[in-house]
């Protein structure tokens, strides 16, 4: 009976009707304490992508009547972050691409300063928190920390204050500890009323809950920080089949999970792509995190399935009715996949699974639920009943995630399109910037022959 009701539970969960409820909740009590709208911002010197977000909220604050509660943090929790090097690595790249987006600084070399600076650094942010002006004082640090600017750094620091960053310790665990008491484990976040945004990428969510409050000073109903998909297929330009040679188009290959919510997004997204340019689309599946015997600490799982639903409904893609598919669910589905292939149904059968999973509450364990997902596919279910206890699936699934850590890549889902390789359904609009630059160089060349 519960595999019956708990996808149901979690449909109520993620409801726009309990966040609209429960938002309502917030503002009430926020109205009868007379407080004002404050966000609580989570910076971490190291992490691009909060300096980016310190860059642009004082232009978000002259938009919208609100306050910011500054909270520096530094260490990571280890649980959260499976490979914390290649994140890093990641998120400087990230960090390049959102800043040539919306036109703010950012160097072309990570910054290069010991661990030992980087927490006297802290400490000096630290001691600015409970003073006012910590955003002006953070935005300088800040830079000068991104931009090299060493001199600048021996200018603006204390060294009272960085000769003795032990004494900032409890303090800096404090944040720590807020962040997650408050139910998350990433720097560059802001919470607010019970929400969280990921700096610039979830920032338009803000930007649209305060708009249906009517906050915004120019009476706007504008957002700004959309730029990474309201172009999304935007471009008219198809790739001719077969194409060849200088100028060829190359084939997305996208790393993938069924258990991945974020994954289901993805393929989703990437078939939309994929079909409008014309673009031949490979996917991939690795076993998740837990198969693999990982942790993924529940704290992680509740925020990923209330952020995806927000970005499902962002693009219209059916989400929130969920059976978790680990275990048997992930294992039948992979071993069927060689068949669905060898059948030209291999896309299909795959979005027809994680629809199952995770917009329809289809338990794919059982043989009632994976048959609706076969057959939805186009697939003969008697042929398929027939290859489910084969296991010759693990070796590829592994063949998979070793080739995807030799991408110097770790999670799902992750893409490649030639040499752009990136992390999450957030960066679809890098590979679709490196598919219009190859069709525009073949259309380049074809007019030039």
């Amino acid at each position: 009976m519960i595999h019956l009701i708990k996808p149901r539970l979690i449909q109520l969960f993620t409801s726009q009707w309990l966040r609209n409820l429960r938002r309502r909740r917030v503002e009430n009590r926020r109205a009868a304490n007379n407080q004002v709208h404050q966000i609580t911002v989570y910076l971490r010197l190291d992490d691009a992508h909060s300096y980016l977000l310190l860059q642009v909220l004082q232009r978000f604050a002259q938009r919208y009547p609100v306050s910011f509660d500054f909270r520096t943090v530094l260490n990571l929790q280890e649980d959260m972050y499976p490979a914390p090097a290649l994140w890093q690595s990641n998120a400087f790249a990230d960090g390049s691409h959102l800043a040539q987006l919306y036109n703010l600084r950012f160097p072309t070399q990570p910054p290069q300063l010991s661990e030992e600076r980087i927490m006297q650094l802290t400490a000096q942010l630290l001691h600015w928190e409970l003073q006012p002006g910590y955003h002006e004082h953070a935005l300088e640090l800040f830079d000068a920390y991104w931009q090299g600017q060493n001199e600048r750094l021996e200018q603006i620091v204390d060294t009272k204050i960085s000769d003795h960053a032990e004494c900032y310790s409890h303090h800096l665990q404090a944040n720590e500890a807020l962040l997650k008491q408050q139910g998350h484990y990433l720097s560059g976040m802001l919470h607010y009323g019970g929400e969280w945004y990921w700096g610039i990428n979830r920032l338009e969510h803000l930007e649209l809950r305060f708009n249906e409050m009517g906050l915004q000073q120019d009476q706007s109903s504008a957002v700004e920080f959309d730029k990474s998909h309201s172009d999304f297929c935007g471009q008219s330009l198809k790739a001719s089949r077969g194409e060849d040679g200088a100028g060829s188009v190359k084939r997305i290959t996208m790393y993938w999970s069924l258990r991945s919510p974020y994954s289901y997004l993805a393929l989703m997204r990437g078939r939309q792509l994929a079909d409008h340019y014309q673009v031949p689309l490979e996917v991939k599946p690795v076993l998740p995190m837990v198969m693999r015997r990982m942790q993924v600490p529940k704290t992680k799982g509740g925020y990923i399935v209330a952020d995806v639903k927000r970005e499902a409904d962002k693009y219209g893609i059916p989400f929130g009715r969920v059976a978790d598919p680990l275990g048997a669910g992930v294992e039948r589905c992979y071993a069927l996949f060689a068949y669905a292939q060898s059948h030209g149904l291999g896309l299909s059968f795959l979005q027809s699974c994680a629809e199952g999973a995770w917009s329809e509450g289809v338990a794919l364990e059982s043989d009632s639920g994976l048959q609706h997902a076969v057959e939805r596919a186009g697939l003969d279910w008697s042929q398929a009943r027939e290859l489910l206890e084969g296991d010759s699936w693990r070796l590829w699934a592994q063949d998979n995630l070793a080739e995807l850590y030799g991408h110097n890549l770790w999670g799902v889902p992750s893409l490649v399109y030639g040499a752009t390789k990136v992390f999450g359904q957030d960066r679809f609009d890098r590979i679709e910037q490196g598919i219009v630059e190859d069709l525009t160089q073949c259309l380049s060349i074809n007019n030039n022959q």
